[in-house]
Parts: structure tokens; C-alpha cells; sequence
């Protein structure tokens, strides 16, 4: 969950580090998130919709992520609170480290699913609001998974599958909530979040987490989450500006999200239906879950996960407004994709195998040339002097658009002649059933 302003002022320290965003971060379109934790034992939250949809006042106290149980479970009479006293006992929230056991983790076998999707990089928690830590963290007393639960450095173990994958590699750090280390109480309301720790020794303590990653995992991309502690926003030895220092000099390419406070950021974030603002302009990227939940949450069921040709409209319609996706999975505690997130997956992967260099590597079609609409769902990509129709209909429609784009040379996928006339300010077609569920690809020449 984000708390970023929408109208972010750079500090002064912080404008050296504003230059282009790298092109390998624009033409990737498909990142893959992952949340894991303490929180995966549990695996429960109330499925009561996406972020943004649900009323504030609401949504603390009936949180559907399930990543965020450790502050649901300590609101008084909320149902997760009840479900922990239920179920566990009102057993303290540190035991679930402990039964944490990701027997059948197999992280080349994961990523080889992240990468059949065509994501072009990947990004695990790295340390989540809890607290817990996926690597051996500096100063965590054991409270991490090497001395605890698992007995091993999950985040080294992504970042090898990654890069074995040939696949760009990010790192997950919330900055903004540690409820562990800063013992403060639940978050009940949205105005409250910000009762976020602010001080010295939490910013000394979260830089050198961060200092960490950077220097044994070599990230391509910091991602925050939050804020980041006000003590370490000025100059300083514990400060975000250092932390970006270290990150550039070890990464040139590298990105950062805009999670880190009002301090730095390459691309802008939004989330689920929230702080869709920025998806305006410049570089931007969405994250959501399959389901409403980025942790696993075992009470999500087919109505509350995006299936797989919806997956695909939601692809698609970011990557036609300029954005990219960056779509979760939530493992289980033993460390498998839960069977209905793999199918979605899996029918993403299918579709982009067969329509993927329409997405992948494409740029926005301007509006004056072809016009994206709902009824017929239609969006366009451009690729070079091709323009890309993804049509979610079949039988006769009409695509509006300019004379720039040729009738006469529609054609689909895999290159089959379609036939298609001009209909003054469209184009009429009648499209085949789709090779795999989900928008029809029809491509046509632009005029120079």
C-alpha cells in the first residue's frame, strides 16, 4: 500500500540523481511481484475487494491482504483478531516463523514460470511490514529466515534462479512500517499510517538493511514501500541520498520506484485502482495481486483472482497507456504458486507467446491515429510503423481509426490476411475466434 503524495517536490540533494529512465525498464512492460512471509502460514484475510474500491474507514479492520495480518490480528474485535484467537490460539504473531517450512520451494522451477509469462524482471519481499527479514539482515537478532523458519537465504536463492534466467532482479524493502521494531500500535485508519517511525535509530537501522541488498545482491531495481524514515531523508552517513549513491555507482541502469519518501524515484507507482494519478505521464508501473490479497490468502476463491483473459485485458490496457505491470503471486508457506494463481499465469504466458511482440518492446499509439474504446474493448500499441489492434470481440466490428492506419493490410498474429474495410473514421473486420482466450491481435501498416 502506497502513502506517496501525488504531487512529489524533489529535494535539492536529491536532483543529481534525476536522468532518463533506461530503456530495458520500458520495453520490459511485465514484471512479477512476490510476497512471502510469516504471514503465508496464516494465510487469511477478508476477500472484501481491490484497493480503492473500499471506504477507508472500512479497510483496516477487515484488510484483505493477507500480508498485513500481524497488524489486523491486534485490532480489537476484528474478524482477523478473531480468527487468530480461533484457529491459533491468540498464539503470539512470531510463531508462524517458525511453523514457516518451505519444503517444496524450487526457485528455478518458479522463475522458469515467471519467465514463461515474458516478464522481463522480477521482485521479491525482501522485508515486509512485519519485520521479517528474507535474508540475514544486519542487526535482526535471528528474527529472519536463516536463524528461523525456512534456515535459509530466500532472497539469494530468487536472486540466483533470476539471473540464471537471464531475468533483471529487484528487491522489495518497506521503509515506511516496521511493526516489530517500532512496537507502535495497530494502524486503524488511513490518517494514522502516517504514526509511521521517523526516528534516527529505525533510519540508521533500515539503511543498513538496504546498504546490504545493495552490496550482495546488486539489485536492477529498489523498490520502497511506505515512506522512509524522516531521519534519514538530509544528507547524512545513515541517508536515502547515500543509499542512492551506492545503488547507481553499483547499477548504472538501475531504477527506483517512488516509495522512498519525498526523496527520488525513476518511475511512479500506483496500485490495484489507487493512486491511478500517475498514470498520466513519464515512466509509471501498477502492481496488484492475481487476487485482492498480495499474500496468499486461502480464502480467495475463482470470484475474487483475475482469471487468465482477464489477466491479459489488464496487461494490455497498462501497456497502452504507457505503463508497465508488475502482477503478484502470493506463495504458500511450503513454497508453491497456489493452483488457481498458476493458471493464470500459465494462460498469460500462453497468450503472450503467441501476441507478446505486439506488447513487449511497444510504444503508445497516439490517440489522434487510433482511438482505444470499451464497447468494443479495443487498445493499441504501435510497434515501429505497425499499429496493433487487440480486440476483445469476435464476429463483425468496427476499430476507430485515422486513414493513417491501412485497412487493406490487416492481418493477424501469425501474419493470416484479414479482410477489412474503411468505414469513414474506422475500420470494419470480422475476427476469428482467438488461438488462446482473450483480445484478438489484428496488425496493420501505418502510413509514413
Amino acid at each position: 500500500m502506497a502513502m506517496f503524495k501525488d504531487d512529489p517536490v524533489r529535494p535539492e540533494n536529491y536532483r543529481r540523481f534525476e536522468r532518463a529512465v533506461p530503456q530495458w525498464f520500458g520495453d520490459a512492460k511485465l514484471g512479477v511481484f512476490v510476497h512471502w512471509g510469516p504471514y503465508s502460514v496464516p494465510a487469511w484475510a477478508e476477500p472484501i475487494g481491490e484497493l480503492g474500491t473500499i471506504e477507508k474507514e472500512y479497510w483496516f479492520a477487515h484488510n484483505p491482504y493477507a500480508e498485513w495480518y500481524f497488524n489486523t490480528i491486534r485490532i480489537e474485535d476484528s474478524p482477523a483478531a478473531e480468527h487468530q484467537r480461533q484457529v491459533y490460539g491468540g498464539a503470539p504473531y512470531d510463531d508462524f516463523l517458525d511453523q514457516w517450512d518451505p519444503a517444496d520451494f524450487d526457485p528455478e522451477e518458479f522463475i522458469a514460470l515467471v519467465k514463461s509469462t515474458g516478464a522481463g524482471y522480477f521482485v521479491p519481499t525482501t522485508k515486509h511490514h512485519d519485520g521479517v527479514t528474507l535474508w540475514d539482515a544486519p542487526g535482526t537478532d535471528g528474527r529472519n529466515t536463516v536463524a528461523r523458519g525456512p534456515r535459509r537465504d530466500l532472497v539469494g536463492a530468487f536472486e540466483k534462479a533470476t539471473r540464471d534466467a537471464g531475468l533483471r532482479f529487484g528487491v522489495y524493502y518497506s521503509g515506511g512500517l516496521d511493526w516489530h521494531f517500532s512496537q507502535l500500535p495497530p494502524i486503524t485508519s488511513d490518517g494514522q499510517q502516517f504514526g509511521r517511525p521517523v526516528d534516527a535509530a529505525y533510519a540508521e537501522y533500515a539503511y543498513k538493511h538496504v546498504d546490504d541488498l545493495i552490496e550482495r545482491y546488486s539489485p536492477d531495481i529498489l523498490w520502497g514501500d511506505i515512506e522512509w524514515p524522516d531521519a534519514g531523508k538530509p544528507s547524512g552517513p545513515f541517508s536515502m541520498e547515500k543509499l542512492f549513491e551506492k545503488f547507481y555507482a553499483t547499477r548504472p541502469d538501475g531504477v527506483s520506484n517512488d516509495r522512498w519518501g519525498e526523496t527520488h524515484w525513476d518511475f511512479r507507482t500506483s496500485e490495484y485502482q489507487q493512486g491511478t494519478d500517475v498514470e498520466a505521464s513519464g515512466a509509471w508501473e501498477n502492481c496488484r495481486g492475481i487476487g485482492f490479497s498480495f499474500g496468499y490468502n486461502q480464502v480467495e476463491d475463482e470470484t475474487h483472482l483475475l482469471s487468465g483473459p482477464d489477466a491479459v485485458k489488464s496487461f494490455v490496457d497498462i501497456v497502452s497507456r504507457g505503463g508497465n505491470l508488475l502482477l503478484n503471486v502470493g506463495l504458500t508457506a511450503r513454497g508453491t504458486v497456489p493452483e488457481l494463481q498458476r493458471r493464470t499465469l500459465e494462460h498469460l504466458a500462453a497468450w503472450n507467446a503467441v501476441n507478446g511482440d505486439a506488447v513487449f518492446g511497444s510504444t503508445t499509439l497516439d490517440a489522434s491515429v487510433a482511438t482505444a474504446t470499451d464497447e468494443p474493448w479495443v487498445r493499441w500499441t504501435r510497434s515501429g510503423d505497425t499499429a496493433n489492434a487487440f480486440v476483445d470481440a469476435t464476429g463483425p466490428v468496427r476499430l476507430p481509426a485515422s486513414s493513417a492506419v491501412s485497412a487493406a493490410s490487416a492481418r493477424l498474429a501469425d501474419g493470416t490476411p484479414l479482410a477489412a474495410s474503411r468505414d469513414g473514421d474506422a475500420i470494419a473486420v470480422t475476427l476469428p475466434e482467438p488461438a488462446v482466450a482473450g483480445p484478438t491481435l489484428v496488425r496493420f501498416d501505418l502510413a509514413d
